[in-house]
């Protein structure tokens, strides 16, 4: 099985979901938080490979939703400059195996990238966002700095 650094915004139950599914499946997850992680362009650019720029971003993040960034208007260079000065605005998770990388849990996708086996899929739509166990209540609340994005749990596009 696959050994998948996974990062995240800690806290997220959207994301511990996905980490479930991964474990379940047998697979080793390394958790790793999207905020601490010190991302440069080229090395986030390698997670999105030839996808559009507007599926880059995560829906759910309140400067999305609020319409204050609107991903469909920016090229690559302003997209990249806006995720990198705020990673919670990135699509979740962000997924390597080796030299592999994903953006976002599309089941189908991660079963044909690593496999998924015969683990058990939550119901629902694994990248949406999930506040607490009966999708009520609210993500863990982050440090000062990420107030911007306090209830962006998941990576929906």
């Amino acid at each position: 099985m696959a050994e998948v650094i996974f990062f995240e915004k800690p806290g997220c139950q959207g994301n511990a979901r996905q980490k479930q599914l991964l474990q379940a499946a047998g697979h080793s997850v390394q958790a790793r938080s999207l905020k601490a992680e010190p991302w440069t362009a080229e090395r986030l650019r390698g997670f999105f490979g030839s996808l559009p720029v507007a599926t880059w971003f995560n829906r759910s993040a309140p400067a999305v939703k609020s319409g204050r960034v609107v991903p469909e208007t920016l090229d690559a260079d302003q997209a990249m400059a806006l995720l990198l000065a705020n990673p919670l605005l990135i699509r979740r998770p962000l997924m390597e195996v080796g030299e592999e990388r994903m953006v976002g849990f599309d089941t189908a996708a991660v079963e044909a990238w690593i496999g998924l086996g015969t683990a058990v899929r939550p119901a629902g739509d694994l990248e949406a966002c999930v506040h607490g166990p009966e999708g009520h209540g609210h993500c863990a609340e982050p440090a000062a700095d990420q107030q911007e994005d306090s209830h962006a749990c998941s990576g929906t596009v």
